[in-house]
């Protein structure tokens, strides 16, 4: 199935029209459960559900549009820009609902190996969010190794051939955006 989904991507970057319908049935499930994990435990009001969340990022990467926009490398690039969409997606979603508290005083999100997947209310995700753009300003290739492992649930190894670095380096990397992050985090108001 690996090699059906790249020879899919592949056509679909190349502007085949017909990828993209051949792509959604192969990567449905997967983007659906990684969706779910987004809004597990997302605020009461959330107006998206798991298949929308999908349609609405699979619209980003594969629609009209953006088809061909992205030079994905395989199986785990897609899902990692999958992944980063449906990020932006909830937090655009969290800003149009006008969250302006941050995080309640004493609470914090917890970042530890074993956590792979996003699974914070709303207001964190907006913390994290801005806690990651801070860290791309000063090292891009540390946060993109973050949205990869925490957003998109990659594997280290995975992730690490995203980047293009090897697995000491990747462990390294994670290593210091974690207490960076967790670092940042504590700061946020």
């Amino acid at each position: 199935m690996d090699l059906k989904l790249t020879q899919a991507l592949e056509r679909a970057q190349a502007g085949d029209p017909g990828a993209a319908a051949e792509l959604l049935p192969l990567v449905y499930a997967e983007l659906r459960e990684l969706a779910a994990q987004r809004l597990r435990r997302e605020a009461g009001a959330q107006s998206l559900n798991a298949t929308a969340l999908v349609h609405e990022a699979y619209l980003r990467l594969l629609g009209p549009e953006n088809r061909g926009a992205e030079g994905w490398s395989g199986r785990a690039h897609f899902f990692g820009a999958a992944a980063l969409a449906m990020r932006r997606i909830l937090v655009d979603r969290a800003r149009e609902r006008g969250a302006q508290k941050r995080s309640r005083p004493g609470e914090r999100l917890e970042l530890d190996s074993s956590q792979l997947f996003v699974d914070a209310p709303e207001p964190e995700i907006l913390d994290l969010d801005a806690a990651l753009e801070k860290l791309a300003q000063e090292d891009p290739q540390k946060a993109e190794l973050v949205n990869l492992r925490f957003f998109g649930g990659l594997s280290q190894r995975e992730a690490a051939s995203i980047l293009g670095i090897s697995m000491t380096t990747a462990d390294r990397h994670w290593a210091y955006a974690r207490a960076w992050l967790l670092d940042a985090l504590s700061e946020a108001p």
